[in-house]
């Protein structure tokens, strides 16, 4: 960065006076990224990743390709092991997987299909049903006792809730649907990256709504489902820009990917 020791931290101090939050926590031996200099890292990877990708998109020199939008927690968990099938069915297409953490607009993303989670209605895409996954709170084995001390109205009172965003309405469904007295008094805490929020319940930083795709975290017992009540118009959805009109490639994976979500729930 030809900047000296003395200058780049001059240059942190007032990046965190302008964000008005430490990003990092000084030792005698160096720096640690505090949680929040850890979430706006998440964050910010994630938009260069998307500015780069653009980029190379805007190089391209008209090859057949197709950029897919999803986040990392369902890229890993759902949508890799199945992948290679696509790309073998189809070796003329070139594949690229956007991460997305928040739902940017797709046409300005360079994104040209999108797997989305939520209850639909967004206004910058077509979207179709991909398959239901109902959401339900989950929590790590204190979260699950606090339940079972305080009971589950005073426990889910405590809990400090996480949140994708800060207008998600989820929790807020949630806790109508469960006929339970909406959470105040707590400050919730947004953490946008759906693999972080996982290790975020599983560190004890607060519950989360999740769905089927932490199977694994659940068997191996380091999250528990707090309680039965789910959200369950919520799941995947296929989303493609508004206005853009039909292409082939687009059309496959569409077909493909709905395919497999039928074969894998019958």
């Amino acid at each position: 960065m030809n900047m000296t020791k003395g200058a780049l931290s001059q240059q942190l101090k007032r990046l965190e006076e302008s964000l008005g939050f430490d990003l990092f926590e000084r030792h005698s031996k160096g720096l640690r990224p505090t949680s929040r200099g850890r979430e706006l890292l998440s964050v910010a990877g994630h938009a260069f990743e998307q500015i780069i990708g653009k980029a190379r998109l805007l190089r391209t020199d008209g090859a057949r390709h197709l950029t897919i939008g999803t986040t990392t927690y369902f890229a890993s968990r759902w949508l890799s092991p199945v992948l290679m099938d696509f790309m073998a069915s189809q070796p003329d297409i070139t594949l690229r997987l956007q991460p997305m953490i928040e739902p940017y607009d797709l046409a300005d993303s360079g994104v040209d299909i999108a797997i989305r989670w939520g209850s639909g209605g967004w206004d910058d895409c077509a979207t179709k049903p991909l398959f239901p996954c109902p959401a339900w709170p989950t929590g790590n084995a204190e979260a699950l006792r606090k339940i079972e001390t305080l009971g589950v109205e005073a426990a889910f009172q405590d809990f400090i809730l996480l949140h994708d965003t800060e207008s998600s309405p989820a929790w807020d469904a949630w806790f109508g649907k469960a006929a339970l007295p909406p959470n105040r008094h707590r400050k919730p805490l947004v953490v946008p990256d759906p693999n972080v929020r996982v290790q975020a319940v599983i560190d004890g930083q607060g519950i989360a709504l999740n769905d089927s795709l932490i199977g694994a975290e659940l068997e191996l017992g380091v999250l528990h489902r707090l309680h039965p009540i789910e959200l369950d118009d919520y799941g995947y959805f296929i989303a493609v820009p508004k206005g853009s009109g039909p292409r082939p490639d687009v059309a496959a994976f569409s077909d493909w990917i709905t395919g497999v979500a039928n074969r894998s729930s019958g």
